[in-house]
């Protein structure tokens, strides 16, 4: 199966949203107003060529993504803190139609979360259908939405995901659920709440090695080792319950683990390379 890592431009977020400090009102302070940012992280979104569809995981920013929005009214705090760099030319249809495949057969978009980085290319996409968790959509949609960090405003018109509720669906190994979205049973949704409350990943079992395409459930591999939760995440100790689930999928399954913002993750996802489980009391302590 062909998987294709296609970085739709750059993030500078603060060191604080990376890796949170403090707890509470603290905890989200240090990440808005922190005056260390972390260098330009790349924006994956990955595209699996797959017999039963072409099948996309996130669709990266917007060229305009940098644009100022005064609503919510924290909005601009957040846009301080979190600074995109791309162009147009980098948005994922026309990288997908580089590549030779064309944005309109893509057949599933499925979104880990509804931040803007993730959802920012939906119109490119009229003919998919799209899944996000019921919980995430919840969270996302209209005025409490907005309220919430969510520009569900850009979402196009004609945005109605199908929505996958993990509370009637049975466990995936350590996940407490799962989703098959295909019929042979080889791409599964499961939730990895943290850096959102509904937060899912996506796990291909491809030839006996599973590739965890992880969305934002960390920054970095190493951090996952580390169970270092991120500074924008409402609950850090529920973000960590998800990275000790990864990791002990980890340990039964061999892992390909691919976070949206990881400098290595296209490295990985290229020469197939596993998480080291043993090096995970290394990262703790580091």
């Amino acid at each position: 199966m062909t998987i294709h890592a296609i970085e739709t431009g750059k993030v500078k977020v603060t060191k604080h949203w990376r890796i949170g400090r403090g707890t509470g009102v603290k905890r989200l302070t240090s990440t808005l107003f922190g005056s260390e940012f972390t260098e330009w992280l790349p924006i994956y979104v990955w595209v699996i060529e797959h017999p039963e569809g072409l099948t996309v995981i996130d669709t990266g920013i917007p060229a305009d993504a940098n644009k100022r929005i005064w609503f919510p009214p924290f909005m601009p705090l957040v846009q301080r803190a979190a600074k995109f760099k791309m162009t147009p030319e980098q948005e994922v249809g026309s990288q997908l139609r580089q590549l030779g495949l064309s944005p309109n057969d893509v057949r599933w978009v499925v979104l880990t979360h509804l931040h803007q980085d993730h959802d920012g290319g939906l119109h490119h996409f009229p003919n998919a259908e799209f899944v996000v968790s019921s919980k995430e959509w919840d969270m996302a949609v209209g005025v409490k939405g907005r309220m919430n960090g969510y520009l569900n405003q850009r979402w196009p018109d004609w945005f109605k995901p199908r929505l996958v509720d993990f509370n009637s669906q049975k466990p995936f190994g350590p996940f407490a659920s799962h989703h098959a979205l295909t019929q042979a049973e080889d791409i599964h949704l499961v939730p990895t709440p943290g850096h959102s409350p509904g937060h899912l990943s996506v796990i291909l079992v491809e030839d006996g090695l599973s590739i965890l395409f992880a969305g934002d459930a960390s920054y970095t591999e190493q951090l996952l080792m580390a169970q270092q939760a991120d500074g924008i995440g409402p609950d850090p100790h529920v973000q960590q319950e998800t990275h000790r689930a990864i990791l002990d999928y980890a340990e039964q399954h061999p892992t390909v683990y691919l976070p949206s913002h990881d400098p290595g993750a296209k490295e990985r996802l290229e020469n197939r390379i596993p998480i080291n489980t043993n090096l995970e009391s290394e990262a703790q302590t580091a």
